[in-house]
């Protein structure tokens, strides 16, 4: 009775998206391929118009001349907008504050937030993540894929099927971006590894920056070291999960073009650095980071136009008018253009998909910037590198970055991340994840179902206020990128 009397819970409870009959009759007119892949053994593995002249009006001087970009920066705190402050925490110097102290000494002023962020998260030495675990509950934030197996699962039921849209080709790359401790790929290939011909077509491609988190994920993807690297890729291994080769790059565009790629970030756009602006009665003045007379960070207004005004520019382009008229701040995220032109490029060319999860809007993003310590907000420019930095995604910049490079590419959802998982199965899998458990891990089970499918608190909760399972449903978005030549994918039809 358990499985039922869970699902039951969830599916009657207000906050609740699908119920089971609509996410049943979603799958039954799915192929059936993903019927059959739906069906996983019981045992558990592991736990736009232009906007109107004003805008352009917004970035000209008093004698209506276009201000030119410059490098040169001066400070400027007048029409600062100053948002509730956090609990602030004495300021430590430390040798990545020493370091953007210089910078900013050294280009005789201040730097965008975009470099702040950047410098924050992956300097090479002193970054946020290049040297920790930032992961699970012992780190700083939980992702989905350290709630629940479940997730990392059904990712991996999303590529079996792109997979055989493709045409079940004999070699395939199997991307994913900031992959964490990569609990989200062994999950995929633990769950997979039923169906070698799939299996067998991988290989695994993990693009990370940090040398700690690449072991992590090398121990948690079972990697035993391939002995014949003649083909010159950088640190293969095989997976003896599914049998798979793996290989780590920093970047992405240093995996191997010319086959079928199927490319998946999850929780990546959102640590990608973002530039700020702010609207003041001379129009939109760039946010930037600069130190104060005590030596401590503080935000000031770049006085003219910057090199990102034309990143802003071209978002603009993309909205409504009204869409920009009733917003004070904006964020544009160069990188996640950039990237989104790669990933349509790779696609365009060589096939395949990429899916993008992750928590954000579709549309403009206003002011969303925002530092996470050990579980708790704090005030983004204290202790720099001791705290994650992460920002809403604009999944419609994503879309409108994709379909600007090729006429072959095609954009689908975004979705909610309840709708993902719900079309692609999770009720079938949780069920039999449940036939065969202890009282503690269906416990455990149904608090990760709740978190990554439910909106809000959970509602069956009996345990301490503090640690009340939040879900992920709504909050969080999936969007996918494929080649037209194969349709278009599930769960998006």
């Amino acid at each position: 009775m358990l499985p039922r009397q869970l699902l039951q819970q969830v599916s009657t409870s207000r906050h609740f998206l699908l119920n089971n009959n609509k996410t049943r009759t979603i799958i039954t007119s799915s192929s059936p391929f993903l019927t059959k892949c739906l069906l996983f053994s019981s045992s558990s593995s592991s736990e736009s118009q232009s906007p109107k002249s004003t805008f352009v009006e917004h970035l000209e001087d008093k004698d209506g001349d276009q201000a030119p970009t410059s490098t040169a920066i001066s400070i400027d705190r007048s029409a600062l907008y100053n948002p509730p402050e956090h609990s602030h925490e004495p300021m430590f110097e430390s040798e990545l504050v020493k370091h953007l102290n210089g910078i900013i000494k050294f280009r005789g002023g201040p730097i965008s937030v975009a470099e702040y962020m950047e410098e924050v998260l992956t300097n090479p030495k002193f970054g946020f993540y290049i040297n920790r675990d930032v992961f699970g509950a012992e780190g700083d934030f939980i992702t989905s894929p350290e709630v629940s197996q479940m997730f990392g699962e059904i990712v991996g039921v999303w590529a079996l099927c792109l997979w055989e849209q493709m045409g079940q080709p004999k070699k395939v790359n199997l991307v994913e971006l900031g992959p964490g401790r990569g609990t989200l790929m062994a999950d995929l290939l633990r769950g997979a590894s039923k169906f070698k011909s799939f299996t067998e077509s991988l290989h695994v491609h993990m693009v990370e920056c940090s040398p700690k988190l690449q072991k992590l994920q090398h121990h948690n993807l079972k990697c035993l070291e391939e002995d014949d690297t003649s083909d010159g890729v950088e640190k293969r291994a095989i997976s003896t999960l599914a049998g798979t080769p793996v290989s780590w790059h920093a970047l992405l565009e240093q995996v191997p073009s010319g086959l079928p790629t199927i490319i998946i970030a999850h929780e990546f756009y959102d640590a990608l650095p973002v530039h700020q602006f702010q609207r003041a009665s001379r129009g939109w003045c760039e946010k930037m980071v600069d130190v104060s007379e005590d030596s401590t960070f503080r935000f000031v207004l770049s006085p003219q136009p910057t090199p990102a005004t034309l990143y802003l520019m071209k978002r603009c382009k993309w909205a409504t008018p009204e869409e920009i008229e009733k917003l004070g701040h904006i964020e544009v995220c160069p990188k996640a253009m950039d990237l989104t032109r790669t990933i349509a490029n790779r696609i365009s060319s060589d096939g395949g998909g990429a899916l993008v999860i992750d928590y954000g809007l579709n549309g403009v993003v206003s002011d969303s910037l925002q530092a996470i310590r050990k579980h708790k907000f704090v005030n983004i420019l204290d202790n720099p590198g001791s705290a994650d930095l992460s920002t809403y995604v604009d999944f419609a910049s994503i879309r409108h970055s994709a379909e600007e490079v090729s006429e072959d590419i095609s954009v689908h959802g975004p979705i909610t991340q309840s709708q993902f998982l719900g079309a692609l199965g999770i009720n079938f899998r949780v069920e039999a994840l449940l036939q065969n458990c202890t009282d503690e891990q269906a416990e455990s089970l149904r608090t990760g179902y709740w978190r990554l499918v439910g909106e809000g608190e959970a509602p069956f909760w009996e345990g301490p206020d503090e640690q009340v399972p939040i879900g992920m449903g709504t909050r969080y978005l999936a969007m996918a990128i494929v080649n037209k030549k194969q349709g278009v994918p599930a769960p998006f039809q």
